[in-house]
């Protein structure tokens, strides 16, 4: 990892993330007034703490365990991208820090174990398996048990953990992650030449597969350092596809953590260089360059930058008629329907309720083959519905999303979120519905 050279408020509020502290507890650890660490956060890249600062986060960097510094660098930054993430390089408008008096801090205290952290995960998810061996393989020391898998076995077992994602049969998925995961570097250093290469590959889709699984949950921090590892490896097999692939998983990572300008621009300068070094001239190259650009689309709708969203749908339209079928390269799943699918996400996000449940009721159900992606349209929809105060609707796509994929509406915060809102805003008859529901789907309200 870089060392830091001039510590930001950026840097520094990405160690305290790293480290799970709250504000308090870290201008504690640190000896520094809790109000110094606040404006750390809320001035980021135009504060420059105090030398003795300097040195005190120095100190605890140096001391970070492994998996604090790696969450430490993928919040800091996106490896090869050039997009900053949770902290930026100083400038010349940044001044420094003198400090200030504390003040109270509503959240959580202490310096968090990773055991406790993995509780803590499982905890808050409702009905999400065995995500606290999923983060303990992900940074757990790599072994093999003598047998090392080959090529074609890997690749199988990755193509496995795949389709159950997109089946949204979760419980499959992390159990093969959590016996992938530590093989994984025992089979790299196993290979060379033309066969590294292909590992390198396996390990950006299979980096990929842990990001999404833990985007699906919540722990967004973690899916982070997924995403910064698929990046990594993507990068080490030189195939510009894998390399674009992992960039979908790093802008949706991205986003989830609130850097959705870094998305737009990352999203849209991987399309580019995918663009230039295959010249979309095959099917995987179109199918990723076509899922890039409806992620950017995705990014810009959040930004409430509608030219720019409609701009990347249309490039996005362009690229499914290229390619002319809906299919599944790649494992983007990418069509002119997929693209239907992100105009109902993208008007819903931009506020506009009706319009997306318009756009819904013209997408062919039957050629959705994907049960995360049909399962998504109608907690879409279901959110739709929400929004416009027809909650009965609302409730109705949720009992839909819930039939066509159980593992999915039990897991995903959003989904809580959604059935939260019905119960709070919905007359008592739909209210006592939405609550029924909750209970028999396994959906904490």
């Amino acid at each position: 990892m870089a060392a830091v050279t001039t510590w930001t408020g950026q840097d520094a509020n990405a160690l305290r993330k790293a480290l799970r502290m709250s504000m308090t507890a870290f201008a504690e650890h640190l000896g520094a007034a809790r109000r110094t660490v606040a404006k750390w956060s809320s001035q980021g890249d135009e504060v420059l703490p105090r030398t003795d600062m300097q040195a005190a986060l120095d100190t605890v960097l140096a001391r970070a365990t492994p998996e604090v510094r790696e969450r430490f660098e993928a919040l800091r930054t996106v490896g090869t991208s050039g997009a900053f993430v949770g902290a930026a390089r100083p400038d010349a408008g940044a001044h420094a820090d003198t400090g200030d008096d504390g003040d109270s801090d509503s959240g959580s205290d202490g310096d968090v174990r990773r055991r406790d952290l993995l509780r803590g995960t499982a905890a808050v998810v409702a009905a999400a398996p065995n995500v606290a061996p999923l983060l303990e393989a992900l940074f757990a020391p790599p072994h093999s048990d003598g047998a090392v898998l080959s090529i074609p076995q890997f690749t199988r077992a990755v193509r496995a953990a795949k389709t159950d994602y997109q089946a949204c049969r979760y419980e499959h998925v992390l159990a093969r992650l959590v016996a992938l995961l530590p093989v994984l570097e025992p089979r790299k250093s196993d290979a060379d030449g033309e066969q590294r290469l292909q590992i390198e590959a396996l390990a950006a889709d299979l980096y990929h597969v842990v990001g999404s699984v833990l985007l699906k949950v919540g722990d967004r921090g973690m899916a982070l350092v997924a995403a910064e590892r698929s990046t990594r490896a993507a990068s080490m097999s030189q195939d510009p596809v894998s390399i674009a692939a992992s960039a979908r998983i790093m802008t949706h990572a991205l986003m989830s953590n609130g850097h959705d300008a870094q998305a737009v621009t990352l999203a849209g300068k991987a399309a580019d260089s995918l663009d230039r070094d295959t010249r979309l001239a095959s099917t995987d190259a179109v199918a990723v360059y076509g899922a890039l650009v409806l992620r950017g689309a995705i990014a810009a709708a959040r930004q409430n930058d509608r030219d720019t969203a409609h701009a990347m749908l249309d490039e996005a339209t362009r690229a499914a008629t290229r390619l002319g079928y809906d299919g599944n390269d790649r494992w983007t799943g990418f069509g002119a329907t997929n693209v239907l699918l992100h105009r109902v996400n993208i008007a819903l996000t931009l506020g506009d309720a009706g319009t997306a449940v318009a756009i819904a009721r013209t997408v062919p159900l039957e050629k959705v083959t994907l049960a995360e992606r049909k399962a998504s349209l109608f907690v879409d929809v279901a959110r739709a519905y929400t929004q416009w105060g027809r909650y009965e609707c609302g409730l109705s796509a949720l009992r839909t999303a819930y039939e066509v994929a159980p593992e999915e509406i039990r897991c995903r915060p959003a989904v809580q979120r959604i059935a939260g809102n019905l119960a709070a805003l919905a007359n008592d008859s739909v209210r006592a519905a939405v609550v029924g529901f909750a209970q028999d789907a396994g959906i904490r309200l």
